[in-house]
């Protein structure tokens, strides 16, 4: 017997007995209702919709960083820290409890683990209890006592250390997938150091004459520098050493529930 010298082409393998008549469309339903295996059932089908050039921006999405949002901007925008990074990253805070709290909240509620290093711990207890709906996500330890967190790229870190006004040098340093907030209530003699390190300096009401050293430090406009010493509660300034932002946080209901009313001073 002679082979034909060109072959079909592959395809599925009808199951059941062949079709009788003309064979049906591909995807089409057989008798019943049935779909052919390997095909299925033909879709609705409906006037195509066509939409103008101008049209399309009533789709504009507002996206923005990525990151946990840390309040508005001055043109009451979300402002956006990522706070969650692949690279070391240190943040100073000079200013109240209050916005670290705030901020301590909404790291977690990313899926960051926080470890709080505090010599103060009766004020982050409530805070502890409270984080992550039961899930021990935020752990309080003693001053230099904070252990190996081993953060990772699916379980990030953000360790805040609130010890005080001349906090040691930490055991826990920044890392991949591992933040270190440092709070300090004031200027104090450590601060010089600890902006220059930081990727990120937040500077809340301070007297003028902290805010002149402030200015200098971080090369702050002559404005900007006067306004630190008359900054609100919950306004802090962010900057780096290019950049700079003023934001206000915005206290969600339960925040305020937990942590009370924006203030500067504990």
């Amino acid at each position: 017997m002679s082979v034909p010298s060109h072959t079909a082409p592959a395809g599925p393998t009808p199951v059941g007995p062949a079709p009788v008549g003309p064979a049906p469309a591909r995807g089409a339903a057989r008798s019943g209702g049935r779909p052919r295996i390997g095909f299925g059932l033909i879709g609705p089908r409906r006037e195509r919709h066509a939409l103008s050039a101008d049209q399309l921006e009533a789709f504009a999405l507002p996206v923005g960083d990525d990151g946990m949002v840390i309040g508005v901007d001055q043109g009451n925008r979300p402002a956006v820290l990522g706070i969650n990074r692949p690279t070391p990253y240190d943040i100073t805070l000079i200013g109240g409890l209050w916005t670290a709290q705030v901020l301590v909240l909404r790291a977690a509620a990313t899926g960051a683990r926080i470890a709080v290093e505090t010599g103060r711990a009766q004020a982050w207890t409530a805070l502890a209890q409270a984080a992550g709906g039961g899930q021990p996500c935020v752990t309080l330890h003693d001053v230099g006592r904070v252990p190996p967190q081993g953060a990772s790229a699916g379980s990030p870190v953000v360790v805040v250390r609130d010890c005080g006004m001349r906090p040691p040098r930490g055991r826990v340093v920044s890392a991949p997938w591992q933040s270190v907030m440092t709070l300090l209530p004031y200027l104090s003699p450590v601060a010089p150091r600890l902006m220059e390190k930081s990727g990120l300096v937040g500077v809340q009401r301070v007297s003028p004459d902290e805010a002149a050293q402030i200015g200098r430090i971080m090369s702050l406009p002559r404005a900007e520098t006067e306004a630190l010493s008359t900054l609100a509660d919950g306004v802090t300034l962010w900057c780096t050493a290019r950049d700079r932002q003023f934001v206000m946080v915005q206290a969600t209901d339960a925040e305020t529930g937990l942590l009370g009313s924006a203030r500067r001073m504990d």
